[in-house]
């Protein structure tokens, strides 16, 4: 899942060599921290937050098919 949400950011980006993710794992679930450039935020949270949408719907369906409970969280 990491390297899944990895791959999509980085071709949204400018600066692709600045993002990163963590991943912290709770008892139910996981959470995704994003950090991105600052001049990238913009384009990965997208117009009214539409691309974060897309991606969380996105990690909705695969952590689905694995029976966990995924989180994404985008940090500065």
């Amino acid at each position: 899942m990491k390297d899944l949400i990895e791959f999509i950011v980085k071709a949204l980006v400018d600066d692709p060599g600045e993002i990163k993710v963590e991943e912290v794992k709770g008892e139910k679930s996981t959470t995704f921290k994003l950090r991105s450039a600052k001049s990238d935020i913009g384009k990965v949270i997208g117009k009214r937050g539409r691309t974060a949408s897309a991606i969380r719907t996105i990690m909705t369906a695969v952590s689905a098919r694995q029976g966990k409970k995924a989180v994404l969280e985008i940090v500065e």
